[in-house]
This record gives C-alpha cells, sequence and structure tokens, in this order.
C-alpha cells in the first residue's frame, strides 16, 4: 500500500454545475405551467443564455472579491485633516456584478418588452431565479430600483395622479425613471428604500425624520441642481433625520419616508443622493465645482452575518432635498407600491438560493461515494437514503416554487389592469398579453387586486422561513465540504449561499411582522371580505372537478381535495370569528397553514395540467408531509405514505427528472457535453 500525500492519492473529481434554466425541474415546470407556449419558445434561448452566463469563472471571481473586498468609507468619513469626506468604496467584483445586472435587464426587461404583457414579472423572474445566487446580492438595490421605477411610473402614467404633478416634478420624475428602466451601466441608477429607524424596523408608526416644505427663493441667481449636466433642479422641501438601515448606499436616489407636521401620518418622499456643489474644490486646487452628497453623513457601516459585499450603513440627514410624492401623510399608501415589489424579490432571492443549492447537491451526488456498509460503496446517486433526502428537499422546493410564481403571476396581472401597466395598454386584464392566461388559477379582473394584497405578505413570511432550513438541508448534503467557505471553488460555495439565505425571513418585514399583516388585512374592514372572498375562490377553482367520477384513482383525489377543503374551512370559520386581536398571538401559524392550502391547491393544479409519475411522487409525499394525506384528518401531522413504484428510481425520476441523471459515467460520475467550470 502506498500512504497517501497532499497532491496524491485520492482527490475528489469536482462536481459540474449545470445550466439550471434546463436542470431545474421544477423551474422548467413552472416556466411550461405559466407561459403560453409560444411566448416561452421566443424567450427561452434568451434565457438559456443567462442561465449558462452566470455560472462562468468570472462571475465567480466577481462573487470572491466582494466578499473579500468589502465596502468601506475612505479615511473613516474624512480627510487628512480631520474634515467631513464621505466616499464610499465598493469592490471591483461588486460594480461588475452590478454592471452585469443592468445590461442584462434584470429590471429593465419588466419596462421595456411590453409585447410580453403581465407575463413580463413571470419572465423577469425566471431570470432573477437564476442571477439571485450569482449576483452576490447586487440584486437587493435592484429590488429597491424596481419597487421605485414602478412607483415613479404609476405617478407619470396614471391620469389622475400625473395631473397633479407641475412640470418640473414631471420633468424630475421621468429623469429618475428613464436612469432606473435604463440597460446601460453608465446610465442606469439603483434606489434606496429608507423606513426603518431606531425606533422600529417595519413599524413606521414612530418615524423621527422630519421634512419640512421650504422652496428656494425665486430671485436666487442660480437654482440648485442635483445634476448639472441634466440640468434637474433640487427638491423644495428639507429633510432631516436618522435612518438606521440603508441597503443600497452607493445608490443614486432613493425613496423614504418621513412625517411633515403633527398629527399626520408618515409622507413619501424621491430624493436624489448626491447634488450639485459649483465651490467644490479639487485635490488639485481647481475650483471647477463637483457633486457631493445631497445633506447626508454616512454615520457608519453595518457588520453582518451574510451580503457582506452589500453596503449597508446607518445615514444622518441634514437638510436633504427631496420632493414630496403623493400626498402629505399617505407615505405607506405610496411605498406600498415598492413594497410589493422588493418582497417579491426577497422571495425569489431565497428561492434562487435553494434553487442553487439543490443544483450543487445534485452534482456532488454524481460525483461522490460513500460507504454502505461491508467494504461496499456506492455512489450518492444510487444510495437509497441520500436521494430520498434529496427528492423530499426537491418536493419542499416545488411547493415554494408553485406559491412563488403563483404570486408573481398575480402580480404581473394586476400591473396590466390600467394604463399604468408598463405596456400601457387598456383595461383588460389581458389585452397586452401574447396569448390567453395559461394558468387554469387566473382570477376575474375583480379578485385580482384583493388577492395579491393577501398573496403580498404571505408568501414572503412562509416562503422565506422556509428556505433557510432547507437551504441549509443543501450544504449538510455536501457533508464537511458544505460547511467550508470555498471560495476557491465559488461555484461549490454553499456556506456563503446559507448565510446570504437567511437574511430573506428578516429585511422586508420579518416572519411574524408580515403574518401579522396578513392577519390585518383578512381582518381589515374594507377588505376582509374580498381577501377571503379572493382565497376561497381560488381554493373552490383549484379543486373544481375532483368530485363524482366514480373511478379509484380519481376518488382518492376527490379524498385528498376533501381534505384540502376542510382545512380551508377551518380556516375561514376562525377568520370569520374571531377578533383581530385574538388571532395575532397565531398569526405565524394561521398564515402558515393558509400557505400550506394554497400551495396544496396549487399542487393538484400542477399535477392535472401536466401529469407524471414523478410530479404525482412529489405530490403524495408533499400532502402527507403537510397534514393532507390520507388518515391524516387535516390537523397537519405527517402520515407514512406509498407511492406506486416507491423507490430509488422515482426518487431520481424527482431529483434529476423522469429518468434520471443523464450522462453518467460509472467510475467517474462524468457528463460529458458539459464543460467545467
Amino acid at each position: 500500500m502506498e500512504p497517501s500525500s497532499a497532491n496524491t492519492g485520492f482527490i475528489q473529481q469536482q462536481p459540474i454545475i449545470k445550466n439550471q434554466f434546463h436542470e431545474d425541474v421544477s423551474l422548467q415546470r413552472i416556466a411550461n405551467l405559466y407561459l403560453p407556449p409560444s411566448l416561452l419558445e421566443n424567450v427561452s434561448p434568451e434565457i438559456s443564455r443567462l442561465g449558462d452566463a452566470v455560472l462562468t469563472q468570472q462571475i465567480f471571481d466577481w462573487i470572491t472579491d466582494s466578499e473579500r473586498n468589502t465596502p468601506y468609507l475612505r479615511g473613516s468619513g474624512r480627510d487628512a485633516f480631520g474634515r467631513p469626506k464621505q466616499e464610499l468604496i465598493v469592490t471591483e467584483g461588486w460594480r461588475k456584478l452590478q454592471e452585469f445586472g443592468f445590461a442584462n435587464g434584470v429590471v429593465a426587461i419588466n419596462y421595456d418588452t411590453p409585447s410580453s404583457g403581465p407575463y413580463s414579472r413571470l419572465i423577469q423572474f425566471i431570470r432573477c431565479h437564476l442571477w439571485e445566487a450569482s449576483c452576490a446580492n447586487t440584486l437587493c438595490p435592484a429590488a429597491m430600483q424596481d419597487g421605485a421605477a414602478r412607483l415613479l411610473q404609476r405617478h407619470l402614467t396614471t391620469p389622475k395622479l400625473a395631473g397633479k404633478l407641475s412640470e418640473t416634478e414631471k420633468r424630475v420624475f421621468q429623469n429618475a425613471y428613464d436612469h432606473l428602466t435604463s440597460r446601460d451601466p453608465a446610465y442606469t441608477w439603483t434606489s434606496g428604500q429608507w423606513m426603518t429607524e431606531r425606533t422600529g424596523g417595519s413599524d413606521v408608526s414612530q418615524t423621527e425624520t422630519v421634512a419640512v416644505y421650504d422652496p428656494f427663493p425665486s430671485d436666487l441667481a442660480e437654482v440648485p441642481l442635483a445634476s448639472k449636466e441634466e440640468n434637474i433642479p433640487l427638491g423644495p422641501w428639507s429633510i432631516s433625520g436618522f435612518k438606521w438601515f440603508s441597503s443600497a448606499t452607493d445608490s443614486q436616489m432613493t425613496i423614504l419616508l418621513a412625517k411633515t407636521r403633527p398629527g399626520m401620518g408618515v409622507s413619501a418622499f424621491f430624493a436624489p443622493m448626491r447634488r450639485w456643489n459649483p465651490a467644490l474644490v479639487s485635490s488639485t486646487g481647481a475650483g471647477a465645482g463637483g457633486t457631493e452628497l445631497n445633506g447626508i453623513t454616512i454615520s457608519r457601516l453595518k457588520n453582518k452575518f451574510g451580503t457582506v459585499g452589500l453596503p449597508t450603513a446607518e445615514l444622518e440627514l441634514k437638510n436633504m432635498r427631496g420632493w414630496l410624492i403623493g400626498k402629505e401623510g399617505e407615505g405607506i399608501k405610496e411605498i406600498s407600491t415598492i413594497l410589493n415589489i422588493t418582497r417579491v424579490h426577497t422571495t425569489v432571492s431565497s428561492m434562487g438560493y435553494l434553487g442553487r443549492g439543490i443544483g450543487v447537491a445534485k452534482a456532488y451526488a454524481l460525483v461522490r461515494e460513500a460507504g454502505v456498509g461491508k467494504g461496499r460503496r456506492l455512489p450518492l446517486y444510487k444510495h437509497p437514503l441520500h436521494m430520498r433526502t434529496l427528492a423530499d428537499l426537491t418536493a419542499e422546493y416545488h411547493g415554494l416554487m408553485l406559491l412563488t410564481f403563483y404570486t408573481l403571476y398575480i402580480l404581473g396581472l394586476d400591473e396590466h389592469r390600467s394604463p399604468s401597466s408598463p405596456s400601457s395598454q387598456s383595461q383588460s386584464t389581458t389585452s397586452s398579453s401574447p396569448g390567453t392566461p395559461q394558468h387554469p388559477l387566473t382570477p376575474p379582473p375583480s379578485l385580482v387586486s384583493p388577492l395579491l394584497r393577501t398573496l403580498s405578505s404571505l408568501h414572503k413570511s412562509f416562503i422565506c422561513h422556509s428556505c433557510v432550513p432547507l437551504t441549509f438541508g443543501c450544504m449538510e448534503s455536501l457533508g464537511g465540504l458544505g460547511y467550508l467557505v470555498n471560495s476557491e471553488s465559488e461555484h461549490l460555495n454553499l456556506s456563503r449561499i446559507f448565510r446570504d439565505a437567511c437574511v430573506g425571513a428578516i429585511w422586508e418585514g420579518t416572519t411574524d411582522v408580515l403574518a401579522g399583516d396578513t392577519v390585518r388585512a383578512l381582518k381589515h374592514p374594507t377588505i376582509k371580505k374580498e381577501g377571503v372572498g379572493a382565497l376561497g375562490w381560488l381554493v373552490q377553482a383549484g379543486l373544481a372537478g375532483l368530485e363524482g367520477s366514480g373511478k379509484e384513482e380519481e376518488e382518492k383525489e376527490e379524498e385528498e381535495g376533501e381534505r384540502i377543503r376542510k382545512v380551508w374551512e377551518g380556516l375561514k370559520k376562525k377568520l370569520k370569528t374571531k377578533k383581530q386581536e385574538e388571532l395575532l398571538p397565531e398569526a405565524r401559524g394561521l398564515t402558515h397553514r393558509l400557505a400550506e392550502v394554497l400551495i396544496a391547491v396549487l399542487w393538484v393544479v400542477d399535477a392535472r395540467v401536466r401529469p407524471g409519475r414523478e410530479v404525482e411522487g412529489m405530490k403524495k409525499r408533499w400532502m402527507a408531509k403537510h397534514g393532507f394525506g390520507p388518515g391524516s384528518g387535516g390537523d397537519g401531522e405527517e402520515e407514512e405514505v406509498k407511492v406506486e413504484g416507491d423507490g430509488l428510481e422515482l426518487d431520481l425520476a424527482i431529483v434529476y427528472g423522469e429518468g434520471g441523471p443523464k450522462g453518467v459515467v460509472e467510475g467517474g460520475g462524468s457528463v460529458p457535453g458539459v464543460s467545467k467550470l
């Protein structure tokens, strides 16, 4: 026997991660379920190209750079003589990843492709799903960029709102909108979304930032400008206060909340991050003028558990100049437009991390062997226990994908019901569509808004919370390798992905905050009837046709439908009979059970539209685990379930698709035709 050394003996073959647009079975099902065939055929080549591009070595090198060289304030915010000089430095990797996102239209695609109609959100977020785990969190400021673009778009294109804007406000808002929706990295802006203060996270009622209407005197020789090149004036409102979290400190603008007078709620403002100062002197002594922060002092940068390349800061505002958006005191109404978008971005981020984690786990199982006793070794993809674990992970992932993309579908329908939609089409839900609605659960127009209002909090509360242990499960499937910070093999770095995935359940509203918000929405005097009614329609429509057939298999489906209805009826009764304050302590459990009911309905529809052994197997296992299986009584207890053909072959079909992994070579685990990263 020869002893091993650092460079001899067994060295594990590297896993190969393949294009997830083709390899991710769940993502393929989602694309086929929601997008009309002609549209899917049209967009698939570009999405496939992106799926390859996000896995290149250059991308992973930029990720490593953004993780190692974290943001900092040059001179800790002062020059050599102690004068304040706010200069935030971000790494080249961060900038390059952000530019990649801009050039690939991760935000712009929703605004510059009107031919996609209400499907533009689905196409956008299929692309974001592929990009999330490779973007090093540059999609965080992009999410706020997206939300700000939608908010400004509403005010510019909705006649009732646009009619209240002055010509100067229209020019200022249009200029910002054009920057936000550009694909030119040299021109594109991101945006901040400043709500959080020391008095509370998502609770903005105690906001201590104050805005005072203080227009510049009309006899000024030169109007103060935000941008000299574009001749954009600064706003008439002076804003001062302290913002506790700013996760887009390198952005070019922000939407923020402030109070304007006692007894009135918070108001929303648009403000540029920088302003023109003609008196600025350069380091060479030339007095040519230049830009400086718009009344902003970066107090300090946050030191975080994850998302370390993302510059998050505490900001002090003194006479920051901005523009009022909408009416005074209606800031929550205005900012909710942004929150609807940033929350789905956060959910897709969590799902993108989980999807990549499963992709890495699948690739690792093809090349790694494990002992099974008496000197026998098996590739992990032939190990019954390992594959059952991955199959269970995949089933949970697909259930979450169903709810995520249904929410995105409803968001797209909602945005395309009015002239303020990206395509500026008619009031019809489908008038700008390239085809008839693909999904069987397309609601009537009257239910779109109340359904979105409920889903906007519910989906994030449940999905982001659920993704954390599932992403850890992917990391665990690699054993000790998964726990390492594999920056030298960044495509395998699941410890980074896990750390970053944890934030999804925290920012844009924690699990409990959004669960409470869901309950408030369903108990609100003016919307509770519509919200509960919309959920009832979804359950009824999804389970329609599951009764009265008489055939054995269809009788089982009928029983499954009855178990789902039973749970829904119990939840509906609780919502109708209990007061809001009685429901609040159990809001998390109630909201998450509602989410499970909706996912169960979506499972039924998915299996009906695109039947197959693997989807039926996943569905039955998921139903049993979440209390909808035979004998469960809808009480949430997991029951053992037997699936026809249950075993390794079915698990392989669930994880790798029908037929199991393709092109596996015994002993080497390589997959021909796929280049190693």
